[in-house]
């Protein structure tokens, strides 16, 4: 049965199907008398909620050839949506809650064409669904910073009215000022100790250089720990000579790197992050929106899309696959709640009809149950 067809909508009321009958894929296979198996949440490291047409109308895409193009594309689709941000960011996250998402990062669009309604309507999806899913929200600047005028205020003013979080975008391709652009974000974040999640598409040695500026800026500002790099596709290129020494700078300036392994996208090589000690969470990124018709918001398939990315095939390397998607987020988010599962008598938990995390992450299963603060998650 379609994805499409678990958000329903029926004389403008929205209904939401429960865990126990959520038609995402099918539910797996137990042996014979074995009991459910039981794992912690997932924990989405990086989201575009507010611009997914998850529950709405189908979306006809235009064709993009560069950043720039569906940059423009995004914002023109955005102007046009009939249903509310809010709508629509509940929709997709109530979707993510039944498939077993406990917390999420959302990067949430700020600019002067939209405003500060982006903010809103996330931070009031998040509020609905406050019982069952801790949302962090970054304010993201997806129509540039510096280059957009009066795009730096608002984000300044969207850290009372909803955001958690700075957010920053390609300092040279999209600002052309590297220097400039980080000046900005890592001032509001000093002034109103805010952790920083910076979106980086620029690849090759262009792309290393300014991972290398921001983590020297990392540690010159005392923020080690609180600086993730989303996508960081330059980061995925063996050939550069300098991605060994821009790893290790990273790492000692304790920068997160948030991946999404979506379509074409390039992906890390997580043995040679662990090796240089760069810590990863694993994300859904735009689910349904203008960038790409794909996505289902369950980290229960990102995973296990992750996992076919990078070739996984040991037991080994199907868990770290899962890890990333929950407890290397919870870590990211600061959730110690989610951070300390204990078992089948977790208050914070799934269920599974699976033998093994190497079998849940192939088959990828809905979750039997939700389990969040003790009691059964229905919506």
């Amino acid at each position: 049965m379609s994805l499409s067809l678990v958000y329903l909508e029926v004389h403008r009321e929205r209904t939401f199907m429960t865990a126990q009958s959520l038609p995402v894929q099918s539910k797996g296979k137990l042996l014979h008398g074995a009991e459910p198996l039981t794992t912690q949440g997932f924990v989405d490291a990086h989201i575009h909620p507010d611009k997914t047409t998850w529950g709405s109308a189908w979306l006809s895409r235009t064709q993009a050839h560069s950043l720039t193009d569906l940059i423009g594309n995004d914002l023109r689709a955005q102007l046009a949506f009939q249903d509310s941000v809010e709508d629509r960011a509940y929709a997709l996250m109530s979707h993510a809650v039944l498939n077993g998402t406990m917390a999420m990062r959302a990067h949430v669009d700020v600019g002067p064409q939209i405003g500060l309604r982006n903010i809103h309507g996330v931070r009031a999806a998040a509020e609905r669904l406050a019982s069952f899913l801790d949302v962090q929200v970054v304010a993201f600047p997806q129509f540039g910073l510096l280059s957009n005028p009066g795009t730096l205020d608002l984000m300044e003013a969207s850290l009372t009215e909803g955001a958690d979080l700075l957010g920053g975008i390609d300092p040279e391709s999209v600002d052309g000022d590297l220097h400039g652009h980080l000046d900005a974000i890592y001032t509001l974040a000093n002034r109103h100790d805010r952790d920083v999640d910076i979106h980086l598409h620029d690849v090759g040695a262009e792309g290393l250089a300014q991972l290398s500026v921001i983590a020297k800026r990392t540690v010159a500002e005392g923020m080690q720990g609180r600086v993730t790099i989303s996508h960081g596709f330059a980061l995925c290129d063996a050939s550069q000579p300098a991605l060994g020494p821009t790893l290790d700078a990273m790492a000692e300036a304790g920068i997160w790197m948030a991946t999404c392994a979506l379509g074409a996208d390039p992906v890390p090589d997580l043995d040679l992050m662990e090796r240089h000690g760069v810590k990863i969470a694993l994300g859904s990124d735009g689910v349904r929106d203008a960038w790409s018709p794909f996505g289902t918001g369950s980290m229960m398939d990102r995973a296990h899309l992750l996992g076919y990315r990078t070739g996984a095939s040991t037991d080994a390397e199907l868990e770290r696959c899962f890890r990333l998607a929950t407890s290397a987020g919870a870590e990211l988010l600061g959730s110690a709640e989610l951070g300390s599962f204990s078992g089948a008598t977790s208050p914070d938990r799934l269920e599974f009809a699976a033998n093994s995390i190497p079998e849940l992450v192939v088959d990828r299963p809905a979750p039997l149950r939700v389990v969040r603060g003790g009691r059964t998650v229905t919506l």
